[in-house]
């Protein structure tokens, strides 16, 4: 039998005037405008407390069912990331020279990537994003997991958000096949691999690709409504 649901009051909503909401907006535009990827990284070392709240931060995405299916595994050991280099940089080689199609490498020669990722070992910490696929309860019993690759994305979403408004430095990795993730940090069979986080502060001399993004009326469409202020 299903349980009944218990609501709370909201609290601790914000509300702000009209004035106040278009400063915000345009400020936090700005702030993520400044966001890049980078590939050179510092080896300057970060406090642990901004990772831990940026995980945090993360944490507080919304869930199929609430269900929260990520788990983030923080790997700051020098030897651990050494061992995922070197297998991420096999599976990458495969990619390059084997398995990717030409069209595929023509879209990634704007970025001037190959199978060398030696941020891998440089930047103080790689997070290991997983997908849980299913939960389970104490007695062994599997929980289904709604929407879970969905979920994850959102909450890595809010992460690089998070992590950039710190005042750090991401990269997303994502070797094919991610397997290895699994063994290498010892993770059961119902997580999944979803990404490879890399971060830090970017390096002295870091470089990044001549690219730009979509203007809004390039991404978005506005069906206008009878709820429009402007």
């Amino acid at each position: 039998m299903s349980a009944e649901p218990k609501f709370l009051p909201l609290q601790g909503f914000p509300e702000y005037s009209e004035q106040e909401m278009k400063q915000r907006a345009a400020e936090f535009f700005a702030e993520m405008g400044s966001r890049r990827t980078v590939r050179q990284f510092s080896e300057r070392p970060i406090a642990r407390e901004v990772i831990e709240n940026c995980l945090r931060a993360a944490s507080s995405a919304p869930s199929g069912a609430n269900m929260q299916p990520w788990k983030f595994v923080v790997v700051s050991d020098p030897d651990l990331k050494l061992q995922i280099r070197k297998v991420a940089e096999q599976e990458e080689h495969e990619f390059y020279t084997r398995r990717a199609t030409p069209e595929w490498l023509e879209a990634l020669a704007p970025l001037g990537t190959d199978e060398h990722k030696p941020y891998l070992e440089t930047a103080p910490y790689l997070i290991a994003i997983f997908v849980e696929r299913y939960g389970k309860l104490p007695d062994g019993r599997k929980v289904k997991h709604y929407y879970a690759v969905e979920s994850v994305g959102i909450a890595t979403g809010i992460l690089i958000t998070a992590l950039h408004h710190a005042g750090l430095a991401s990269l997303t990795h994502t070797p094919s096949p991610m397997g290895f993730l699994n063994e290498i940090l010892e993770r059961p069979e119902n997580e999944k691999p979803f990404l490879l986080l890399v971060v830090g502060y970017p390096a002295e001399d870091a470089v990044v690709p001549d690219i730009r993004k979509k203007t809004l009326g390039e991404s978005s469409v506005f069906l206008r409504g009878g709820n429009d202020l402007d």
